[in-house]
């Protein structure tokens, strides 16, 4: 009998049946199997570096209230304008009242409109005493500001919606998308719901999947990306395909990267740059080129906005559209060189580092101004509100005093009144 040895009774791995079931996964022969030029190996490789840090506040960033007062000052616009569409210019709380979650108020609407009273003036109704509201004259004209601004500049607001729409995979977006980012684009309520007055014959209304209705884009022109465009200025970038473009990197005072995460961002400079508005099927998703065009795209998306910046969880019904991989998230976090990350009023949001740090790369919306005189009236409420609140304590406190003082006359006149019938 032939004995055998304990080597041979060694049971094959896992590892060697793959190798044998799959034999072009053998790096002895791969050469048999992949092709000698495979198409844009030189662009597909990917070198994923796991870049993680641990986040670094910037005060700089959380000091901008154009930013972080941008939440309150949505819902605060709703209320101005149904107040400034009535006929009237006033309308009483009920008409309001039930639609906090609608118009994304944050408590009971008559207390938030009652928080600033330099924007809504209260007044008694004609019937049943009921609480009613206008603007102030200070918002009235800010109002009609606005509204001129507006007017004004159509067309630019028009070419944000036209890039927006062209950003996405089949250059048509759901209307309920484009009304979501209305806000962020700048536009007035009735910007796509006006299309004779607001859009030109570039777009048209269809009809998509699941019974949505879409707005679609049809145009030839080849569209620069703000980074291009800028890439071009400075005699860096000549509009070939697939050429390298590098990202402008703000880094924030403290905020040190690790060597390994540094050679890294220096290859990722390197590599082609794939604009948001080109063809992107033929890249590989798990590419570093890929990574690079997405970081392209959110840088932008939100040089359209009007602050520069957006909730992130916001941005998260574009992924489909727009061809985002579905942990778009992290490429904020890879890139804090580009982007910050704000903690802020309970929520995460996204900001475009290039828009504050350098004046000159990114133009400012023509909303922008507007905007930030609405909020100079919100410090102004929270002024008044302040002095109001001293001004009643000072009231309470002379009030208690009295009460005091009567009381010691009260006690005083009783004591000589029994001394009296002592006497």
């Amino acid at each position: 009998m032939v004995e055998h040895s304990t080597a041979d009774q060694v049971k094959p791995t896992s590892k060697t049946l793959k190798t044998l079931i799959f034999p072009s996964l053998n790096p002895t022969f791969s050469f048999l199997h992949l092709p000698q030029n495979p198409p844009h190996t030189h662009t597909q490789k990917s070198t994923y570096v796991d870049v993680y840090m641990k986040w670094k506040k910037d005060p700089y960033f959380d000091s901008l209230d154009q930013i972080h007062k941008s939440i309150v000052l949505k819902p605060i616009i709703s209320l101005k304008n149904l107040i400034a569409q009535n006929p009237n210019g006033c309308i009483p709380i009920s008409d309001v009242s039930k639609r906090g979650i609608q118009l994304e108020v944050p408590m009971k609407v008559a207390r938030f409109l009652r928080l600033y009273p330099s924007i809504f003036e209260e007044f008694t109704g004609p019937k049943h005493n009921l609480p009613w509201f206008r603007l102030t004259p200070e918002a009235d004209e800010i109002d009609r500001e606005e509204k001129r601004v507006c007017e004004e500049s159509r067309e630019d607001l028009r070419d944000r919606l036209k890039r927006l729409i062209l950003m996405s995979e089949k250059k048509i977006l759901p209307l309920n998308i484009v009304q979501g980012m209305q806000w962020y684009l700048g536009f007035p309520d009735d910007f796509v719901r006006n299309p004779d007055a607001n859009l030109d014959e570039s777009f048209r209304f269809v009809e998509m999947e699941d019974g949505l209705r879409g707005l679609a884009v049809e145009s030839s022109e080849k569209v620069l990306s703000v980074v291009q465009r800028n890439a071009m200025k400075r005699g860096v970038y000549f509009g070939a395909p697939m050429e390298a473009v590098e990202f402008p990197l703000f880094p924030s005072k403290g905020l040190r990267l690790r060597r390994k995460i540094v050679g890294w961002l220096e290859e990722f400079q390197k590599l082609p740059y794939v604009s948001p508005y080109e063809d992107f099927s033929h890249l590989d998703p798990d590419s570093d080129v890929s990574e690079k065009r997405v970081v392209g795209l959110l840088h932008e998306l939100l040089s359209l906005f009007v602050e520069h910046s957006a909730e992130r969880k916001k941005l998260l019904c574009l992924k489909k559209h727009m061809g985002m991989p579905q942990k778009v998230h992290k490429a904020f976090e890879r890139h804090p060189h580009m982007f910050y990350l704000s903690l802020r009023n309970k929520t995460c949001t996204a900001i475009l580092k290039e828009a504050y740090c350098d004046e000159s790369a990114i133009g400012r919306h023509p909303l922008s101004g507007v905007r930030m005189k609405y909020i100079d009236l919100m410090r102004e409420s929270a002024a008044i509100l302040k002095n109001r609140r001293v001004k009643n304590r000072f009231v309470d406190r002379l009030d208690s005093h009295t009460e005091i003082e009567d009381g010691k006359e009260i006690a005083e006149c009783s004591y000589l009144s029994d001394r009296g019938v002592q006497n």
